[in-house]
């Protein structure tokens, strides 16, 4: 049993994201960051001042759908590149605009 903090419910499904996670977060730069220093991969861990969350490796799935889904469909995030990663695919691209300019 490990001495970090675990959600109330749905601890064995959580635990089992965190465990194929090593307890670090897994995003490899989908969040935008390169985190060049850390061979690509955030350096957050669990516990402390940073807890992980288990949600959707694809980060636009509805919550309700997200609900359902299995731990391999699950990566361990923190709250930093979670929340960079959902702006990113629920903000839509910028509109073309016709400037008075165009050829």
């Amino acid at each position: 049993m490990t001495a970090e903090p675990l959600p109330l419910a749905a601890t064995d499904l959580f635990r089992a994201v965190m465990v194929a996670a090593a307890w670090r977060c897994q995003r490899t730069g989908q969040c935008g960051n390169g985190h060049i220093r850390t061979e690509s991969r955030c350096p957050r861990t669990h516990g402390g001042r940073v807890l992980l969350m288990a949600a959707p490796a694809d980060p636009s799935t509805p919550d309700r759908a997200a609900a359902a889904l299995p731990a391999d469909a699950l990566r361990a995030w923190c709250p930093g590149c979670h929340t960079t990663a959902r702006r990113m695919t629920t903000c839509p691209a910028p509109a073309r605009q016709d400037g008075l300019f165009d050829l």
